[in-house]
Formats: structure tokens, C-alpha cells, sequence
């Protein structure tokens, strides 16, 4: 490699952004309020309004995006009986990556009869992004949970098409202290050559999944009884306590419709940023 992009290099790595926010919410004679909270580099979490009884937060990455060897870290914790949901500002850009993936550590903990619903806008990303991705997730034998992520390959809306990128997806979920789920997605190399394969998204743009526990088949037949609204490909499935529903569409837009329709059998309320 000639000196100069070894320079170039250098100098992007030494820029990249770093964020980490961890808190911690609880319950006092039915109202949820947050406990102690930690924020640092460009990522911030804000609770826009109170409510009755659960609480609401909206992270915000001041950073404008996130590019190749950028890290954020996000720690939660919700205790016994309380309710929390949280989403983001807005959609979540992955830009061109010339170096190192982008880290994205996600950890989630709710205690006994605590609600939590981790419900972020779509994650956009751009050709030639990289990033990689991690949640861990701790749940109490009574806790619930709603889990929705959205991942957006290209700009559809603009008419861009995904090359050549890294995503790698890393889910493990505990319940009682027991592994009940464990995933990795891995796309590497030309994703839109993936993706235009029938085997895996027949030329979509768009992936989704929503994770709801518990979950049972009465929970699976009610969802599907939407099937016929549904623009995309939808499918979902119970197992081990749970429910899982996975979606394919053309674009982000037919997506999120699908995704809604399935949340509103679940009986969630959708943050207001979704309706905006």
C-alpha cells in the first residue's frame, strides 16, 4: 500500500466515532421512572415526555450515522414489574466502510413482570458499508419483550442499490438464565447478489424481524390472520416460550407496513416517531 493511503488510513481510523450509553429504569408504586444513567461520546438517549406508567426513550446519535471502525455500546437494564420502550430519532445510516466494521453492542436485561420493547427506526445501509452487530439479551421466566429490526439495504427510495458489503448479526437470548435462542446472520461479499437470489430475499431490499416473548401458536394464528394485507413475505413461527416473525420486502416502506400490522396484533403501541 503507497504511503499516502496508509496516511489516509491512519487518519480515518484515528476520527472514528465511539458512543456508549447504560441505564437502568424501575418501578415505584406503578410508575416506572429511570435510575442512574451513563452517556458518552456521540450517542444520547432522551426521554421525551412522562407518562402514567411506563417510560419511553428515544436514542440520538449525534455522530450523523455510523461509518467503519466506529463502536457504540448499549447497556439496559429494566427491573422487576417495570415498562420501558425505546426507538431512535431517526433511521440509522451504515456508510462506506475504507477500514475496520463498525461495532454495534446492544444489551438487554428485564426482570420479574417487566415490559420492554426495543422498537428503533429502519438501519439503512449504503454500499460497501460494514458493520457488525451484537445483542444479548437477559430475561427474567416472567419478563416480556418486543424485539423489531429493520435492515435496509440501499437507499431504495432513491433508486440505490447494495454492492458489495459486510453485514454480520449476532443474536443470543436468555431466558431464566437458559439459551433459548441463539442466531447469526452473516452477508458478505456482493450482497446484492445475495439478495437477488430466490433462496434468499428474491431481489428484496428490505429484512425484518420481530421477536415477542412470550409467544405462543395463538399469538402465531392471530398474526397471520393479517396475512392477506401483507405486501411482503411474512413468517412466523413459536417455539421454546416464544415468537418469532421474519419479513421480506421490496423496499423499506412495504416492510414497515407489514411490520406494523404484525405489532398491532401483538396489541404493542408503536412509539410516536414510527407514525410520523
Amino acid at each position: 500500500m503507497r504511503s499516502d493511503a496508509l496516511a489516509t488510513n491512519s487518519v480515518f481510523e484515528a476520527n472514528r466515532a465511539r458512543g456508549a450509553v447504560r441505564f437502568d429504569v424501575h418501578a415505584r408504586d406503578g410508575v416506572t421512572r429511570r435510575g442512574t444513567l451513563h452517556e458518552s461520546g456521540s450517542l444520547r438517549v432522551r426521554f421525551p415526555s412522562p407518562e402514567d406508567e411506563g417510560l419511553s426513550g428515544v436514542f440520538v446519535n449525534t455522530a450523523g450515522g455510523v461509518a467503519g471502525g466506529d463502536r457504540f455500546d448499549i447497556e439496559i437494564s429494566a427491573a422487576d414489574s417495570s415498562r420501558l420502550t425505546l426507538t431512535t430519532a431517526a433511521a440509522e445510516k451504515v456508510y462506506r466502510a475504507p477500514g475496520s466494521a463498525a461495532q454495534l453492542n446492544i444489551a438487554l436485561k428485564a426482570g420479574a413482570g417487566a415490559r420492554l420493547a426495543w422498537l428503533p427506526q429502519e438501519t439503512i445501509l449504503f454500499d460497501r458499508a460494514r458493520v457488525q452487530r451484537r445483542f444479548d439479551i437477559a430475561l427474567d421466566e416472567n419478563a416480556s419483550l418486543l424485539l423489531c429490526e429493520i435492515v435496509v439495504f440501499g437507499r431504495t427510495a432513491m433508486g440505490e442499490r447494495i454492492g458489495q458489503g459486510e453485514f454480520i448479526d449476532r443474536w443470543r437470548m436468555r431466558r431464566g438464565g437458559r439459551l433459548v435462542f441463539a442466531e447469526t446472520v452473516r452477508l458478505g461479499g456482493d450482497i446484492g447478489a445475495k439478495l437477488a437470489r430466490s433462496a434468499v430475499a428474491k431481489g428484496g431490499a428490505a429484512i425484518g424481524t420481530a421477536l415477542i416473548v412470550p409467544g405462543d401458536e395463538a399469538l402465531v394464528e392471530r398474526i397471520r390472520e393479517a396475512s392477506e394485507s401483507f405486501s411482503g413475505e411474512v413468517g412466523i413461527s413459536a417455539w421454546n416460550g416464544f415468537a418469532m416473525a421474519r419479513f421480506c420486502a421490496q423496499d423499506a416502506a412495504r416492510l414497515r407496513a407489514d411490520m406494523m400490522a404484525v405489532l398491532a396484533r401483538t396489541g404493542a403501541a408503536l412509539p410516536r416517531l414510527w407514525l410520523n
